[in-house]
């Protein structure tokens, strides 16, 4: 390979870098709006929060490992307890989420996510797979392959430049 190709092959690759960086501010700023998370609120209980969505995405997660305290939402959503505490009382009075005593320690309170949290957690699931349909509809499928592979190997990566590093 030639000095010039090297260069402008280095060239080309920081331009893509600098490409990527800035389609993932433009990404930001659209999930930051959460528009997706607001149109499943507006279809399926209105006068909910964005923060609810939150929390119930939180509970959804917690309760893969067990039952599911206020504690436990406070730490994944790395918020004071009292807020999480709030945030849950609020959505137990709106009927997303339930109390009842743990099976484990009757002393315990946890909360579950009721029917209609489900079907909160069903709509934006709904939701997010239509747009991103709508998105790549015209696509050819071996597109949509790629970018799968390619978009999930990209966070993946993403998500490992942050993980707590273990020494």
């Amino acid at each position: 390979m030639t000095t010039h190709k090297r260069e402008a092959d280095n060239q080309t690759y920081h331009e893509d870098i600098v490409h990527i960086g800035q389609v993932m501010t433009r990404m930001r700023l659209l999930v930051g709006r959460r528009l997706i998370g607001r149109l499943a609120v507006q279809n399926v209980a209105p006068g909910l929060e964005l923060s609810h969505l939150d929390v119930l995405d939180a509970v959804r997660r917690a309760e893969t490992a067990g039952e599911v305290t206020v504690g436990a939402i406070a730490e994944i959503l790395r918020i004071d307890p009292s807020r999480a505490s709030r945030i849950a009382a609020e959505m137990v009075t709106r009927g997303v989420l339930r109390r009842k005593a743990s099976q484990a320690d009757a002393r315990r309170i946890v909360v579950v996510i009721t029917a209609l949290g489900r079907k909160l957690v069903a709509e934006i699931k709904a939701q997010k797979l239509a747009v991103v349909q709508g998105v790549v509809q015209d696509w050819p499928a071996t597109d949509v392959e790629a970018f799968a592979m390619l978009f999930d190997r990209f966070i993946s990566g993403y998500e490992q430049t942050f993980l707590p590093r273990k020494d």
